[in-house]
């Protein structure tokens, strides 16, 4: 699987204008990619605004994420901020080159920021099927929470979109390197850059990691889009020779 990672600037609140610096981006990759992933909240910044911004499952930026991927003929993930149903989710969508949606509704909010106060924690864990892959799809926070992560489903992907401030960044590498160690699961990372609407500096570290912990893309430092091919018998190969993931505890989730 081939694999986009861009890493970006977001216009604060603006989703029109992130729609437009995203597709410049998109409409930049000069070759064929199975899937695109874009950081958290793309379209607006990491906003604790909600109402201000919200848009619904039929809205303009679900429309403009399926007529590209249904146009790129490949995936593109990244989150967003949904109304439904009263209430507000931080939602990451995997749109499929068909333009079928799954999605995932944040499960850990950001309680130092007070997400918890104006988003809905989703409950349901998601593994997309895509390509002969499954795919495990989290947001920036759920990082920090390892049980809710482990590799249960035998997944070979792990995904993270983030908004992850500059002065934290050594524990997103840090932890990025475990998930991919203990889950024996290549694992994205997929952050901003630059400086929201709160004054929070942002500096990227866009990675990917293997099923060992061994950088197939370094930490990114600045605006950039990065393509790697990923290698699903290579992984599968070395799980069996190993059998780390054969002595998993078993745990329930209350």
């Amino acid at each position: 699987m081939k694999i986009a990672l861009i890493q970006s600037d977001l216009i604060w609140e603006n989703p029109k204008a992130n729609r437009v610096h995203f597709e410049e981006k998109i409409n930049g990759i000069d070759e064929s990619v199975d899937l695109i992933v874009l950081p958290e909240m793309f379209a607006t910044g990491f906003t604790m605004n909600p109402a201000k911004v919200a848009e619904t499952m039929q809205g303009e930026t679900v429309q403009w994420m399926q007529s590209l991927a249904k146009a790129k003929n490949t995936a593109i993930t990244g989150s967003l901020v949904i109304e439904e149903a009263g209430n507000f989710y931080n939602r990451m969508l995997f749109v499929f080159p068909s333009g079928e949606i799954q999605f995932y509704d944040k499960r850990h909010l950001f309680t130092l920021a007070g997400e918890d106060k104006v988003y809905t924690a989703g409950k349901q864990k998601l593994i997309v099927d895509y390509l002969g892959w499954k795919i495990c799809p989290l947001v920036c926070y759920d990082l920090r929470f390892p049980v809710f992560s482990r590799n249960v489903e035998n997944y070979d992907l792990l995904l993270y979109v983030a908004s992850w401030p500059e002065k934290r960044i050594q524990a997103w590498d840090a932890l990025l390197k475990a998930r991919a160690i203990e889950n024996m699961s290549y694992v994205v990372g997929v952050n901003r850059t630059g400086v929201d609407g709160n004054q929070h500096p942002y500096n990227g570290h866009s990675q990917l990691v293997d099923f060992l912990g061994d950088y197939l893309v370094n930490p990114q430092e600045s605006e950039a889009v990065v393509i790697e091919e990923l290698n699903r018998e290579n992984m599968l190969a070395i799980r069996k020779a190993m059998g780390f993931l054969n002595d998993r505890d078993a745990f329930q989730l209350l």
